[in-house]
C-alpha cells in the first residue's frame, strides 16, 4: 500500500471519529469505534493479520490521544502509575472515562481528585467480601478407632 493511501485512510477514520465524537454516527455498528467494520472469521491470510495489527496500532493511539484530551496531567500520571501495578483497574478505568466522556457526562478534563473519587467508587463497586469456612475434625471420627490403636 503506498503513503497516500494509508494517509487517506487515516483521514478519513480520523473524520468518521470527530463525527461519531459530535454526536453523530447512526450507521455505525454498535461496539466498533468509527471506520472499523467486524469482518467474518477465517476471510483472508497474512495480509488480514498485517490490517488487524494496524487496526490494533490505531485503535490505541485513538485511545491515548482521547485519554490525552479527557485527563489533565496529574490525573494522567495517577493513571500511569495505576496501570503499573494493576494493568486491567487501570484500563477499566479508562474505558469509564471513555465512555462518559461519549456519552457527555464530562464536560471539561478530569483532574486528579475527581479521578480518585472514581477510583473509589470502582472499588467500592468491586469489592468482594471474602468469607473463611474452617472444616474443623472431630475427635469421633478419627480413622484410629477402626484399627483399635
Amino acid at each position: 500500500m503506498a503513503d497516500d493511501d494509508l494517509q487517506a485512510i487515516r483521514a478519513r477514520r480520523m473524520a468518521e471519529m470527530r463525527a461519531a465524537s459530535g454526536g453523530g454516527g447512526g450507521d455505525m455498528p454498535s461496539g466498533l469505534p468509527a471506520g472499523l467494520t467486524a469482518a467474518a472469521p477465517g476471510q483472508g491470510g497474512g495480509q488480514n493479520a498485517a490490517e488487524e495489527a494496524e487496526k490494533k496500532s490505531q485503535m490505541e493511539e485513538m485511545r491515548r490521544t482521547m485519554l490525552y484530551q479527557i485527563l489533565d496531567n496529574d490525573a494522567r500520571e495517577r493513571l500511569a502509575r495505576i496501570k503499573i501495578v494493576k494493568s486491567d483497574k487501570a484500563r477499566a478505568v479508562e474505558d469509564l472515562l471513555i465512555r462518559m466522556a461519549q456519552s457527555g457526562q464530562i464536560r471539561s478534563k478530569v483532574n486528579n481528585q475527581t479521578l480518585i473519587g472514581l477510583l473509589e467508587q470502582i472499588n467500592e463497586a468491586q469489592s468482594k467480601e471474602t468469607k473463611i469456612v474452617y472444616n474443623r475434625r472431630r475427635d469421633d471420627d478419627s480413622s484410629d478407632d477402626d484399627w483399635g490403636l
